[in-house]
């Protein structure tokens, strides 16, 4: 049988004690699979990896090594939620490395967005990868490779976890507990963890993260006020209780200003963009509507509290014809 494939008679994973009978069991399988050898995990803070790392420290304790990169594409305290709860909660044998300037060095002047991704992919790669040399005794390499991944990749995943690692770094094989599993249910086994409801309902984020938010080149002024309004945005939506209706939400900031007015001076500042989308398989996606009340509320948040921006516009643009991200 193809361990790839998740059996037609394989029960949806929907109530807490579905998720405790599954995690009951993949605990078993674990401790089979890597005895007492140390398995590594790259922990990006995303629901995915974020649930691997929980469901193997249950599991295998200290025998986990999880590391944890913060490019400085992060959203705004989301590296420090992953030390929070890993590092200071779960007692987790977690290595932070801040290679903030390292990824913004390389990303300098660099414009075009798919330049951009192969950079943040390739310099990620190498981060994880000198670190692993640094390790002794590692004998596994834990993915949170979820089911959609295997459809849409052929059973590989590259474009989210750590693929493209040299052929001198062995490993005696992967270990991938949600394989088979949907994003809803990896969810529900997140809650049965004990992990914070932030993390495991966090929406989508790309791996580039602010990267491809932060549009043509990057710089760190910009990068800075959009982390801040996103920041913002975020907040407001958790307030008026849209967090939870809409798919994906996110500002973008593109590399041009436009003339404001601030304490009665000329002022150029770069205009913040939201947008919000809803969306099933993310091929299609139509436009949540937000009460003008929200809007103005964010726009003056954003507009009084971020230095840099001085003014907010709204897409309105469903998929197709535009994509979700805007690069």
């Amino acid at each position: 049988m193809d361990t790839n494939i998740r059996p037609e008679t394989m029960e949806r994973i929907t109530t807490p004690e579905l998720a405790a009978a599954f995690i009951d069991e993949q605990i078993k399988m674990i401790r089979e699979q890597v005895g007492n050898k140390k398995v590594l995990l790259a922990l990006s803070g995303g629901v995915d990896s974020s649930v691997v790392a929980a469901l193997l420290i249950k599991a295998i304790g200290k025998q986990l090594v999880c590391v944890h990169v913060n490019h400085g594409l992060m959203r705004k305290g989301e590296s420090e939620q992953v030390i929070e709860v890993f590092k200071n909660g779960l007692d987790a044998n977690l290595i932070y490395i801040d290679a903030t300037d390292r990824f913004l060095d390389k990303l300098a002047g660099v414009d075009a967005p798919e330049t951009k991704r192969k950079i943040i992919g390739g310099e990620f790669v190498r981060v994880f990868e000198e670190e692993a040399r640094k390790l002794d005794g590692i004998s596994f390499l834990a993915q949170g490779t979820i089911y959609p991944d295997i459809l849409e990749s052929d059973g590989v995943k590259a474009h989210h976890n750590v693929g493209g690692l040299p052929d001198d770094i062995h490993f005696e094989g992967l270990v991938e507990p949600v394989k088979l599993l949907y994003k809803d249910e990896v969810r529900v086994v997140g809650k049965a963890l004990g992990l914070p409801a932030n993390m495991v309902d966090r929406q989508p984020f790309p791996g580039p993260g602010l990267g491809v938010r932060c549009l043509g080149a990057i710089t760190r002024d910009r990068l800075h006020a959009l982390r801040e309004a996103d920041a913002i945005l975020r907040e407001e939506f958790d307030i008026c209780g849209l967090a939870g209706k809409v798919w994906q939400y996110f500002i973008a900031v593109p590399d041009m200003k436009s003339v404001g007015v601030k304490d009665g001076k000329r002022y150029e500042g770069w205009p913040a963009i939201i947008r919000a989308v809803n969306t099933t398989d993310a091929m299609t996606a139509t436009i949540e509507e937000i009460p003008y009340a929200v809007l103005h509320k964010i726009t003056d948040r954003i507009t009084h509290e971020v230095d840099g921006i001085n003014r907010v516009l709204l897409d309105l643009t469903p998929k197709p014809i535009g994509t979700i991200e805007w690069e």
